[in-house]
């Protein structure tokens, strides 16, 4: 499956500002069958904090929307679920878990109020998604290595044009 280019701004920030010695795009639960249909977007694995992160990505630029508000927020909640029996059946070693929903666009109102009522739901969207933006085009600015990441690259070129 090919990797999206929210995907890759999710995983830029998590090598880059988090310390991810590691990061999964679009990982799927072994076995295949229905459960192997249930795909975690990105997955970073800090070994030296011991903090594993699971993150659900949607960069939809006119706002997070599945076919209706409340269609939404179940989807999130139940990409959510999964995210944590991931955890729970793969990531044991692991002493910290981090769940996030990554989207530069979510309308304010039932949404982000349903989303908020998630547990352990950390939110990064819109302004809190714009400043993670920030903090990756600051290391841009200052680094010329390439690691490996294109979106990162890309940010680096257009932070070193003259």
């Amino acid at each position: 499956m090919k990797t999206e280019m929210g995907e890759l701004i999710v995983g830029a920030y998590l090598k880059q500002i988090e310390g991810c010695d590691f990061i999964e795009y679009n990982a799927r639960p072994r076995g295949g069958g229905l459960k192997g249909l249930d795909e975690l977007d990105v997955i970073g694995m800090n070994f030296e904090t011991n903090t594993a992160y699971l993150c659900e990505v949607t960069t939809h630029l006119l706002g997070a929307l599945y076919v209706d508000n409340k269609t939404t927020v179940e989807r999130i909640a139940k990409k959510h679920l999964r995210q944590k029996d991931y955890a729970e059946t793969y990531l044991k070693n692991f002493k910290y878990i981090r769940y996030m929903f990554w989207s530069p666009y979510v309308p304010v109102g039932y949404i982000t109020t349903g989303l908020s009522e998630l547990p352990d739901l950390e939110l990064i969207i819109d302004k809190e998604y714009t400043k993670k933006i920030d903090e990756l085009r600051e290391i841009a600015r200052r680094t010329t290595n390439d690691s490996g990441n294109d979106f990162f690259r890309a940010l680096q070129i257009l932070e070193h044009l003259r």
